[in-house]
């Protein structure tokens, strides 16, 4: 599971890699969410595809800093299923107007703030001691 951080490139980095049509090292790294650009691609093509690639991340969950702990200390891995499943569950809950939902993914809780599209903690339904979940106005589950 990746958990992406947001970079931001200035406009001098932006001229060197796109206008000036510098080669890039095949070495080096690019930073997560760049398109790679063609030589032959204007600068309008280029942002329209940035555009693109950002709305189809901003539709897929984020898991906060707490969030991506409890998933390591619980030894929680999500399948790829698994994620779209709670995706397709936050989006859900969003429709309806749920602000802060419990999502129930098979054995999974996670609360989502499906304002902001992130999960702001996750746990095993069996590791919870009462089953009882707080500072939701919804559930969901898939």
């Amino acid at each position: 599971m990746n958990i992406n951080n947001s970079q931001f490139l200035s406009i001098e980095q932006l001229q060197a890699q796109y206008l000036k049509q510098q080669k890039v090292n095949s070495g080096s790294k690019t930073p997560q969410g760049m398109v790679e650009a063609r030589k032959d691609m204007s600068f309008e093509e280029i942002l329209h595809k940035q555009q693109v690639q950002k709305q189809q991340s901003a539709e897929n969950v984020k898991f906060s800093k707490h969030a991506a702990n409890r998933l390591n200390d619980r030894n929680i891995e999500l399948t790829d299923k698994q994620l779209e499943r709670l995706n397709d569950g936050t989006k859900k809950a969003g429709e309806k107007g749920i602000r802060d939902s419990l999502v129930l993914v098979d054995q999974l809780a996670f609360i989502v703030n499906t304002k902001s599209n992130t999960v702001i903690t996750a746990m095993d339904q069996t590791e919870a001691d009462e089953n009882i979940y707080t500072n939701i106005d919804g559930a969901v589950i898939i």
